[in-house]
């Protein structure tokens, strides 16, 4: 295998199979922090939430003033608005946030495995399609799940989510390093 698909050299990876075995490590580290206070890791995915928004809403103030015409400036400037201040909501109240972005998790969880397992019924003649509404059905079901258990689960379900997410991220990063190094 002389070329990754990206057109990067295996031999400039395989050199840096260190870092990805370092970057698992610590990948790992904080998702076992994240696993044993998933409540704490829920204040710091809305904070992270809430410094998007107000880094979102400082561009578009900024492209507001960049627009020649009023009615256009007001709608960035009133885009900018809202998102600064959904920012500072998700500071002032991150317990509040994490209520509100728990539910919308669970609404597009619900949405996104209806669509999936309406996307594998229509292709129920190509081979492999029940796993695109397996894949559904379990989406639909663990946002109907958060949902049932909202607003009490928001305390921890999006820490949890994170904490999964970084595991299998780190998990990921230290079998790339290991495969690369071989």
């Amino acid at each position: 295998m002389a070329n990754i698909s990206n057109g990067m050299p295996f031999s400039s990876l395989h050199s840096k199979w260190l870092w990805f075995v370092a970057l698992g490590v610590l990948l790992l580290a904080c998702g076992i922090i994240a696993a044993a206070n998933v409540f704490m890791a829920t204040v710091v995915s809305v904070y992270y939430v809430g410094i998007l928004m107000l880094a979102g809403g400082v561009v578009y103030l900024i492209h507001a003033f960049q627009v020649r015409s009023w009615s256009q400036v007001f709608y960035w400037a009133l885009s900018g608005v809202l998102y600064v201040l959904a920012g500072v909501f998700a500071f002032m109240n991150p317990l509040l946030a994490s209520a509100a972005l728990t539910l919308f998790l669970a609404v597009a969880l619900l949405i996104a495995g209806i669509f999936r397992v309406w996307v594998g019924l229509r292709m129920r003649p190509t081979k492999g399609w029940g796993w695109v509404v397996a894949s559904g059905v379990i989406t639909a079901l663990a946002g109907v799940v958060i949902a049932l258990g909202w607003p009490v689960n928001s305390l921890w379900i999006l820490g949890l989510f994170l904490a999964c997410d970084l595991l299998i991220q780190g998990w990921s990063m230290l079998a790339f390093g290991f495969a690369l190094r071989r």
